[in-house]
């Protein structure tokens, strides 16, 4: 059911008044979303005819931008992807392991997003595989799945990532598997320690290499002496790395990457008003317990739109990567080994619940919930009023 608000139609009511606003200062990427948005699902990109066999009911379906920031695209993406990892799944716990910049790298990040961002994907799996790697506390080569997110509740900056990880790894010469203690991977203190070392490290190498820039209240940053001076702060103070409770299952674990993993800035199903003069979305306080955490969000659109905005990303950057054992380049050939040494059956056959990440997901038919099927003629895109837009699937 199609939520009562959603964010292409804040996007098509006042987007227009934010470009004019905005018009030196809204990036080509973010005009080309806004753009996707706006004709997602509309006359504007062209459809086919849904029919159905039982009933004989027809309707039209608008194709979709398939931008990755549109909350409307990531439903069939989401569950292909997700059908395309359940059999990458091995019988041991699954641990859930949270990595945050904290404000003053967060500005930074803000700033240089393609190479920050990416640093945080490669320290945050490089502090992973560091300690574990340690014989003093697992001794093994670990996979882990890492998700980049750069929000909090409110669609503020917020950038951190979740980072799945299988409760054991590889032994040094891959003879055996090494599990973890049951509901417990890694200690998080230590965890949190290497990850300000290295993390710092890379990020003043990246500043002495010339890769970031800096400007407006940042530009005071460009002179070494104060970079240093701001690396010295954020040394000083404590880096969150937070452990989630473990998994309860390979269930719970497909059922959280499916959230996770094509998530985008907000949902529209947390929109819950939207006029000419404000926004109202759900969010949660997580500063509070209980029932208090839920509260009511009001912004001005275009405050709405900019927050929205804050979350594009480069051109090509990749928010799930695979690292260790999951990495892609030996994948396949890992979890074989992995699951030869747990005894379990390797071939992806042999795995009932594997599901073919091409299959479709149908269309139900609105009058008798019976499939719908698509006929072969198709409707024509309708002239666009802009150029800005073009299909992103990345």
């Amino acid at each position: 059911m199609r939520p009562a608000f959603e964010v292409a139609d804040i996007f098509r009511r006042h987007g227009g008044c934010y470009r004019r606003e905005n018009a030196g200062h809204l990036s080509r990427g973010e005009r080309r979303v806004m753009g996707a948005i706006e004709a997602c699902r509309t006359p504007r990109l062209g459809g086919h005819v849904d029919a159905c066999d039982e009933c004989g009911t027809t309707r039209i379906s608008y194709n979709s931008c398939r931008n990755r920031h549109c909350p409307k695209c990531q439903g069939i993406a989401r569950r292909g992807w997700v059908a395309a990892r359940i059999c990458d799944l091995l019988p041991v716990q699954y641990f859930h392991v949270v990595f945050t910049l904290p404000p003053g790298i967060a500005e930074i990040a803000f700033h240089n997003k393609a190479v920050v961002y990416a640093l945080l994907m490669r320290i945050a799996a490089q502090t992973l595989q560091t300690v574990a790697a340690d014989p003093k506390r697992l001794g093994a080569e670990i996979g882990i799945i890492a998700v980049l997110h750069t929000w909090g509740q409110a669609m503020t900056h917020h950038p951190h990532v979740h980072c799945v990880i299988p409760g054991g790894g590889l032994s040094p010469d891959k003879s055996k598997w090494i599990a973890s203690r049951p509901g417990f991977f890694l200690p998080v203190r230590v965890l949190s320690r290497v990850f300000r070392r290295l993390f710092l490290t890379a990020l003043a190498d990246a500043f002495a290499q010339r890769k970031l820039r800096f400007s407006n209240a940042l530009a005071r940053l460009a002179d070494p002496t104060a970079f240093t001076s701001h690396l010295a702060h954020a040394r000083r103070s404590e880096w969150v790395v937070y452990a989630k409770p473990p998994f309860g299952g390979p269930d719970q674990v497909l059922a959280y990457l499916g959230r996770y993993t094509h998530r985008v800035a907000i949902a529209n199903s947390r929109i819950v008003g939207a006029d000419d003069e404000h926004v109202d979305f759900r969010w949660k306080d997580y500063r509070r317990q209980g029932h208090d955490r839920e509260k009511i969000m009001r912004l001005d659109p275009l405050e709405f739109i900019r927050r929205f905005l804050l979350h594009v990303l480069p051109d090509g950057f990749h928010r799930m990567r695979h690292f260790g054992f999951l990495a892609n380049s030996h994948r396949r050939q890992r979890i074989a080994l992995c699951r030869d040494l747990l005894g379990q059956r390797s071939t992806s056959a042999e795995q009932p619940h594997c599901l073919n990440p091409n299959q479709g997901y149908p269309f139900t038919c609105p009058e008798c919930d019976r499939p719908m099927r698509r006929m072969k003629a198709n409707i024509r895109p309708a002239q666009a009023r802009s150029s800005s837009f073009r299909c992103d699937t990345s």
